[in-house]
This record gives structure tokens, C-alpha cells and sequence, in this order.
């Protein structure tokens, strides 16, 4: 197979290199030049491609061994084409309305605020609304879109960056809550990323993550057809990988729940065709959104002294 171009490495979450094969494209990614994967790399109506997932034998996450190298990753999203059928915004609003929601019942909305990808700003203009945060400091790569999201904040001091790997600006202990919406399973290092969080959250800050969920029902019924097994993942959580992964950077009071996602009956209907290959672009259904419970899920997790404590340790005894 022609892998010597892409990056092999072993599981993000523990470093094991023992690994079964669990599910791939019918044609795999890693027998595949770059180039050649290039006009796949973003779009509906091809031939689905992605490398092959692999079980981790010690730890149970969902990787791929073998994936984009960091450079080709910044090459490949700088050169993506826009997504012309996105959810309605105002569908995306109620969601993500709905996640902040989730946060909030844990209190704590003081502090700094951290967003790694915030977008345009969903959950920054409701945590500005309804937070005391003193600082927004907003971690977004697509620098088209930093005055809606900075205008997102309401006028509160911010510091937004094009940089999603280093959060050395944010001052150690000073964030109430930091956001990671569908960003962690599209990190090589997803390890390296929340150690760097915790050490910003102060104590009993929460970090709230919304991640795809593998082990749903709709993985099991769509099989290699699930959208989420694509080239943007390099790996992909269950509730016990993500609850192991944030107990391993020093994170405690962990709790995981399927989160509700808004979308129009009609859209629904639309994306569930396309997902088979069937492009239809009007069905007889109403706009009108519903919220569902639809193979994703949200993690809440706080920055525990005493678990990051243990984490220290566990490190310096292997040094």
C-alpha cells in the first residue's frame, strides 16, 4: 500500500501500537496518494473514502494508525470548499442554545471564557448574555469570520487567534468555562490539546465537549455509511473512551449524555438520502425543526485538583 507519504502513529489516548481493524472504506484511504484523495477530501455524491479505524487492544478508542501528517491537514483545510447545504442557522442557534444550556446548570459562568472553533459565535453570544465572564478568549482558524464572532461577545474584552494549538496567552487558572464543539475528534493529539485546558480552567471549571458518538444506533444501522467516518476524523469516542481520556489529563466529575441537535423535518429528510446516494433537493415535508437525540453526545468535566494531582504523579513516576 503507498503509506510512506501519510503519518503512522499509535493511539492518541494511551500510545499503545496493538490495534484491530474494525471498519473501512471500500477502498481504503492509506492505499491512496494525497493528491488522488484531494477531490474527497470535502463534498456529497463521491465515493466515500477514509482510512481505516482501528480498536485500540489496550485502551478500546477508535483511531486511525495511519492519517493526514499536520502539514497536509493545514494544507487540506485551507483549500476546502465551502459546505452549500448547511443546517439553517437558526436550527444550528437552537442547538447549540440547548449545549450552553448544559453547561450552565453546573453554575461557574465567571472566570475566562475558552472556545476552541467557535464559528460565528453560537455559544459565545449566549455565554455573554447570560455569563460574567471577563475575558473571551476565542481559538477560531477561519479568520473570514472573526468580526461576526467577535461581535458575538457583546462588547466584552477578547482575544481571538487563527492558532487552535496554543493557548499560552489564556493565564493558567483563570477560565470559568471552555467550549469544544465537534473539534476534539478531528485533533491528532487530542491529549496534548486538553492538558493545555485544564491547566486554564481554575478550580471546579468546567470544560464542555460535544463529540460524535461510535457506539450509537446510528452507527450500528448505517454501518460504513455513518457520515461521521470520513477523512476529517482521526479518531472518533464512546462514552467510556472520552470519560477515560478526560480522566487521563487530569479531569474528574465526568458526565456524558446524548445531546439533542435541532434540524428542519425536510432537511432531515434530504440528508438521510443523500447519505445513500440519493440526491433529492425538495421533499414534500415541512421546515419546521424538531430536536433529536441522533448519534451524538456532550461531555461535561471538571478541572479537579485532586485528579489533576494524580495525573502529575502518574508522569513523573514514569520519568
Amino acid at each position: 500500500m503507498k503509506t510512506s507519504e501519510f503519518l503512522h502513529r499509535a493511539c492518541p489516548m494511551c500510545g499503545a501500537t496493538d490495534a484491530r481493524e474494525e471498519v473501512h472504506s471500500r477502498r481504503r484511504a492509506e492505499g491512496i496518494t494525497l493528491e488522488s484523495l484531494r477531490p474527497y477530501w470535502s463534498g456529497l455524491f463521491k465515493e466515500k473514502l477514509f482510512f481505516s479505524y482501528h480498536r485500540c487492544a489496550a485502551c478500546g478508542l477508535l483511531y486511525n494508525p495511519v492519517f493526514f501528517g499536520p502539514g497536509q491537514l493545514a494544507d487540506l483545510y485551507s483549500d476546502m470548499a465551502p459546505n452549500m447545504d448547511l443546517v439553517p442557522s437558526a436550527a444550528i442557534a437552537a442547538t447549540q442554545r440547548g449545549y450552553f444550556q448544559a453547561a450552565a446548570r453546573r453554575g461557574g459562568l465567571a472566570g475566562g471564557y475558552l472556545e476552541v472553533g467557535p464559528d460565528i459565535g453560537h455559544i459565545v453570544s449566549a455565554a455573554a448574555a447570560q455569563g460574567a465572564f471577563d475575558h473571551f478568549w476565542l481559538f477560531e482558524p477561519n479568520r473570514a469570520i472573526h468580526d461576526p464572532l467577535r461581535a458575538a461577545t457583546g462588547g466584552r474584552p477578547a482575544t481571538l487567534s487563527a492558532d487552535m494549538d496554543d493557548f499560552s496567552a489564556v493565564p493558567d487558572g483563570s477560565v470559568g468555562l471552555a467550549v469544544m464543539v465537534h473539534v476534539l475528534d478531528h485533533l491528532l493529539d487530542p491529549r496534548a490539546t486538553l492538558a493545555q485546558i485544564r491547566a486554564k480552567l481554575r478550580p471546579g471549571g468546567t470544560l464542555m465537549i460535544v463529540t460524535h458518538d461510535e457506539s450509537s444506533l446510528l452507527r450500528r444501522l448505517m454501518g460504513e455509511r455513518w457520515p461521521p467516518f470520513c477523512l476529517q476524523h482521526p479518531e472518533l469516542y464512546n462514552p467510556a473512551t472520552i470519560r477515560s481520556l478526560l480522566t487521563r489529563t487530569g479531569f474528574g466529575a465526568i458526565a456524558v449524555e446524548r445531546s439533542r441537535n435541532h434540524f428542519p423535518i425536510d432537511f432531515l429528510a434530504r440528508q438521510t438520502a443523500w447519505s445513500i446516494g440519493l440526491k433529492v433537493d425538495r421533499v414534500p415535508l415541512p421546515s419546521v425543526s424538531i430536536g433529536l437525540r441522533l448519534g451524538n453526545m456532550l461531555t461535561l468535566a471538571s478541572a479537579s485538583p485532586q485528579a489533576a494531582e494524580r495525573v502529575t504523579r502518574r508522569l513523573e513516576s514514569v520519568r
